[in-house]
């Protein structure tokens, strides 16, 4: 299955984030809150990742070649794994700003032209991140679900700063502003974490998810009312791509010709279902011993 580029929409992340940096920054210059601060280094984070993102589905998009037999779709979990090492960093960054302003408090200045500006922000970073969320759901990318939940995450942590701006500015309570920046940290560190796990578990070949590889056994067990069997059935994901290989037992006074068919018949069927997989089946003969010795995951091992 080939995908359209998706680049297209790592550009419109890169668009959004120029332009939410210049907006968060004038209002931490506004304001002087550090809060507004750390909102505007996350957007930082935004623009670097989506530059990494435009760069892995660019990779991504390029057909198989000689080297690279089976595409070059990981390239996707690269950018979603740098991009949860830079929410990481980014949390480090403004939890040690925020400890350092709750030890030395400051006045805050022109509160509402900066709560303005943020607002403004998040409202471009929330429109942004469904665009992505949709697009992610359609093309199956994690690098296009991955910046599109690191957008959410900047839009949740406007919304609480501009909660603790103004709290600090009908309170007085100037340790309301470095608290909140903590608490920031400490919910974009969630996040980071969230996506490095999904991106290594990706590089790892995990299998395909639970709905769809049980959508698969139905289809291949609707096929045992006719006299054939299955086993052997290994999958694994390679972001938007699936890659499945299954042993499929037939009798064995079958001819080629007869077992061919029913193989490009299963084909056609699951490619139909599931376009995103890639399918390579083996057949063997149904009553013969030897085709029962490679059930296992690790055939190498067991012999």
């Amino acid at each position: 299955m080939n995908r359209p580029s998706l680049t297209r929409f790592a550009w419109l992340s890169i668009g959004a984030a120029v332009l939410t940096i210049a907006l968060k920054s004038a209002a931490y210059l506004l304001t002087g809150s550090v809060g507004l601060l750390s909102d505007a280094l996350e957007s930082g984070i935004n623009l670097v990742a989506a530059v990494v993102a435009l760069a892995a589905l660019t990779i991504a998009a390029r057909p198989p070649d000689n080297e690279h037999n089976f595409g070059h779709d990981k390239a996707e979990y690269f950018s979603s794994g740098v991009e949860g090492i830079l929410i990481v960093f980014a949390a480090v960054g403004i939890a040690y700003a925020s400890i350092q302003r709750l030890l030395n408090p400051q006045p805050l200045e022109q509160v509402g032209i900066g709560l303005i500006v943020s607002i403004a922000a998040s409202l471009i970073n929330f429109g942004v991140a469904r665009v992505l969320l949709s697009a992610s759901k359609q093309h199956n990318s994690i690098t296009l679900e991955a910046d599109s939940h690191h957008l959410m995450t900047d839009v949740w942590t406007s919304v609480g700063v501009v909660i603790a701006v103004g709290a600090v500015a009908v309170t007085g309570w100037l340790w309301l502003d470095p608290i909140i920046g903590i608490v920031v940290a400490l919910n974009i560190t969630w996040s980071g974490a969230k996506i490095m796990r999904r991106s290594a578990m990706g590089l790892m070949d995990t299998g395909l998810p639970e709905q769809d590889l049980q959508r698969l056994q139905s289809m291949l067990n609707s096929y045992k009312t006719n006299g054939i069997d299955w086993h052997a059935l290994r999958t694994r994901q390679s972001a938007s791509r699936y890659f499945v290989s299954v042993h499929i037992l037939v009798p064995g006074d079958w001819t080629v010709k007869t077992g061919h068919d029913l193989l490009e018949k299963l084909d056609r069927e699951v490619r139909l279902a599931l376009p995103q997989i890639t399918l390579t089946t083996h057949m063997e003969p149904l009553n013969d011993p030897s085709a029962l010795q490679d059930i296992g995951l690790d055939r190498t091992a067991e012999s």
